[in-house]
């Protein structure tokens, strides 16, 4: 079997029709139907910052429902459904807040599909059926971070398929708790904390006072930071040179190839590791190109050759 894994799609549908097509899958009508023995797998983040929100949501489902396709759940998915459910612990309050920044971030979803409209509900039903993580029989998918101790802390909470459920979601979007970090780790990755009084400004302007780590890398504990963020480099320009980053609790349990998204690499791809491999190259901005690896379970060793990219001029 050959698992096509699709990088990070952020409502760019031109971009994934024309990769899908690179691919060799062809519409039938209803769905985009695979070559033989080919199966497609998408790491998440298929909503928001592009232009063609639904589009996109409809070619995947369509997919996901016809059993040509997986998907899981990226954290533009559970943030959409944390900002649209009311807080159970504190009524008057969203799980995610309604702050500008945060808006921001889900404008392009909004705009096609307006807060608390028929459609809104719906797609976010939906995305209810994205499982946090993925382990099939050659291979690992999950949108940021294979931590099977923050798994660990979130299986009871979710169904027999990984799925989140309303209960799930309100437990995970409670801050500082064990299961907001476990969530957090998934989902948007290991972070390291930046010193007291330190912060730094991210792509949408907000303050971050952690900055995220190159998990597939090794020795991570104590290490300048400089060496073992994923971070752009204005971003790391904000941090003084020789800042450390402290124990970070982190181990691979697997040996299984693990395939991610979320980092928003770009330049010519490579796997980042002999086990991991990332397939977002920031399609969701213009210049960005939508990326797909294909895995070869008969041949399973990992490769740069085996990346496909697609650019929608």
């Amino acid at each position: 079997m050959i698992y096509d894994v699709i990088g990070d799609v952020h409502g760019q549908a031109d971009k994934l029709i024309g990769l899908l097509t690179k691919l060799g899958y062809q519409h039938n009508g209803e769905f985009f139907q695979p070559p033989k023995n080919h199966c497609a797998i998408f790491v998440g983040d298929l909503i928001d910052r592009g232009h063609q929100e639904l589009q996109t949501l409809q070619i995947v489902f369509a997919m996901l429902d016809a059993g040509v396709a997986y998907a899981v759940m990226g954290n533009h998915e559970y943030n959409a459904l944390a900002y649209a459910t009311l807080n159970e612990k504190n009524p008057n309050e969203y799980l995610r807040s309604h702050k500008h920044h945060h808006y921001q971030q889900h404008k392009a979803f909004l705009l096609e599909a307006p807060f608390g409209s028929d459609e809104h509900l719906f797609w976010l039903q939906r995305f209810y059926e994205l499982p946090l993580w993925l382990e099939l029989d050659d291979l690992c998918v999950v949108h940021a971070c294979w931590d099977s101790q923050s798994m660990s802390v979130l299986q009871p909470l979710l169904t027999d398929k990984q799925c989140l459920t309303p209960n799930a979601l309100q437990l995970t979007g409670q801050k500082g708790t064990l299961e907001y970090d476990a969530l957090e780790r998934v989902l948007k990755g290991v972070e390291a904390p930046l010193p007291d009084g330190m912060f730094m400004l991210d792509k949408d302007g907000a303050k971050r006072r952690a900055i995220r780590i190159a998990w597939w890398q090794d020795n991570l504990s104590n290490q300048p930071i400089h060496e073992v963020a994923k971070a752009p480099s204005d971003s790391l320009a904000q941090i003084p040179y020789g800042t450390l980053s402290g124990d970070i609790d982190f181990s691979l349990t697997t040996q299984k190839p693990i395939f991610i998204g979320h980092y928003w690499f770009s330049g010519t791809p490579k796997p980042l590791s002999s086990q991991v491999v990332c397939t977002d190259y920031s399609a969701a901005i213009d210049v960005g190109f939508l990326t797909a690896y294909q895995f070869d379970s008969n041949n399973p060793s990992l490769s740069a050759d085996n990346f496909v990219q697609y650019f929608h001029r």
